[in-house]
C-alpha cells in the first residue's frame, strides 16, 4: 500500500496545472491528426521518426486524458451536475477512447474489418472526428492559457516525461509483438501488415474515396501521352506490354503491404515515344479514367512503371487494368489506377489534393 501511495504521489506531482492539461490535450490531438495525415504520404524507412512521434503523442494523450478525467469525474458520474455541454463531453470521450483503443489494437496485430473498413480506417475516422469535438468541447469552457501554467518547472518535467514514456511504450510494444509472435510483429514501420502471395489474388482491392469505374475494354483502350512533349502519342494496351519488370513494395494506407513483381513499360520509355521534352518540364501527371490523378517529379517518374501485369498475370480490373502506375517508395493512393492520360507539366499540381477528396463522386 505504501508503494502505491508513493506512486500516486509521484504522479500527482507530475500533473500539470488544469489549464495546461486542457490546452495540451487540444494541442496533442491536433498534432496527432497532422502527423497521422502526413504519414499517409511517407513510404521510405527514413520517415520513421514521424511515425514514432505519432505513437508517442498517443501515449501523451492517454496520460493527459487520465489527469483530465480524474479532475472532472464527478461531473460525469453525478447526474445532478450534468449540464447541456455534458453530452458533448461524453461524445468527445467516446471518440478519444475509440481512437486510442483501435490504435492500440492495430499495433498489436488485430486485423478485423468493420463493414467496408479496416481497423486502421476506423482509427483514422475516430481521430479525425476527435479534432472538432475537442475544439467544440474547449469552447464550452474557454479559458485562455496563462504563461504561469507553462512556466513551472513541474510542467516542463511532465511534458518531458510524456514524450519519454511514449518512446518507451513504442519500444516495449515492439518487443512484446516479437516475444509473443503476434501479427503485429511483421508490420512495416508505417504500421502496415503483410499480404503474402503473388498476383491479383494476393492483396486486397482498394480504391480511394469513391472510385469505382466500369471495366475498360482492352480493345478500345488508348493511353494519351502529352503536355510538354514534341510529339504527343496515343498507345494501345499492346504498346504498353514492353516486357519490363520490376519488384516493388505497395504499402496501402488502409493498413497492408505486399511485395510483387510488376510488368509493363518504364515511364521514361513512354516519354521517349513522345519525342523531346520541353525546357520547362518538371513533373509528370498520371490521370485515371475516373479523373483521379497524381504527379511525380520528372526524374522519379522516368524510373516508375506503367504496369499491365502483376505476379505474371494481367492486371485485374480491380487492381487497375489495363494499366496502373507503380511508384516505388510512394504510398498506395499515389499508385494511380486505370491510367488513361500521362502529361508532362512545368508546375506542381496542387489540385490533385482536392481530387483525392472528390474523385468518383457524380
Amino acid at each position: 500500500m505504501a508503494a502505491t501511495d508513493r506512486l500516486r504521489a509521484a504522479l500527482d506531482r507530475l500533473e500539470p496545472p488544469p489549464r495546461a492539461v486542457d490546452w495540451s490535450l487540444f494541442a496533442f490531438v491536433v498534432a496527432e491528426a497532422l502527423t497521422g495525415l502526413v504519414s499517409f504520404t511517407v513510404g521510405v524507412p527514413e520517415g520513421w521518426p514521424l511515425f514514432w512521434l505519432h505513437r508517442a503523442l498517443g501515449v501523451g494523450i492517454v496520460a493527459l486524458l487520465a489527469w483530465k478525467l480524474a479532475r472532472v469525474r464527478r461531473r460525469l458520474t453525478d447526474p445532478g451536475l450534468w449540464r447541456r455541454s455534458t453530452a458533448l463531453s461524453v461524445l468527445t470521450l467516446v471518440a478519444a477512447v475509440g481512437a486510442i483503443g483501435t490504435g492500440v489494437a492495430w499495433v498489436f496485430g488485430v486485423d478485423v474489418r468493420l463493414s467496408y473498413w479496416t481497423l486502421l480506417s476506423v482509427h483514422v475516422g475516430f481521430g479525425l472526428a476527435l479534432v472538432p469535438l475537442v475544439a467544440a468541447h474547449a469552447a464550452t469552457r474557454f479559458r485562455l492559457p496563462r504563461r504561469v501554467d507553462f512556466e513551472r518547472r513541474r510542467t516542463a518535467v511532465s511534458y518531458f516525461a510524456l514524450l519519454a514514456a511514449g518512446g518507451a511504450a513504442y519500444r516495449l510494444q515492439q518487443a512484446a509483438n516479437d516475444a509473443l509472435d503476434t501479427a503485429g510483429a511483421d508490420r512495416r514501420f508505417t504500421g502496415s501488415q503483410p499480404r503474402e502471395g503473388a498476383g491479383n489474388a494476393a492483396f486486397p482491392i482498394t480504391s480511394w474515396v469513391a472510385d469505382d469505374p466500369a471495366p475498360i475494354d482492352r480493345d478500345d483502350y488508348r493511353l494519351t501521352v502529352g503536355g510538354l512533349v514534341s510529339d504527343p502519342a496515343e498507345l494501345t494496351v499492346d504498346d504498353l506490354a514492353a516486357g519490363h519488370e520490376t519488384e516493388a513494395l505497395l504499402d496501402c494506407t488502409s493498413g497492408w503491404y505486399t511485395v510483387q513483381k510488376w510488368g509493363g513499360i518504364r515511364v521514361g520509355d513512354l516519354l521517349d515515344a513522345a519525342g523531346e521534352l520541353g525546357d520547362d518540364a518538371a513533373y509528370v501527371r498520371f490521370t485515371s479514367v475516373t479523373g483521379y490523378r497524381w504527379s511525380l517529379p520528372i526524374d522519379e517518374a522516368e524510373d516508375a512503371l506503367l504496369a499491365t501485369r502483376v505476379g505474371g498475370e494481367p492486371l485485374s480490373h480491380g487492381h487497375g487494368a489495363p494499366a496502373r502506375l507503380v511508384a516505388p517508395d510512394r504510398r498506395g493512393f499515389q499508385w494511380v489506377k486505370w491510367v488513361t492520360r500521362v502529361e508532362v507539366r512545368a508546375e506542381y499540381d496542387l489540385g490533385q489534393w482536392v481530387v483525392t477528396l472528390v474523385s468518383g463522386f457524380d
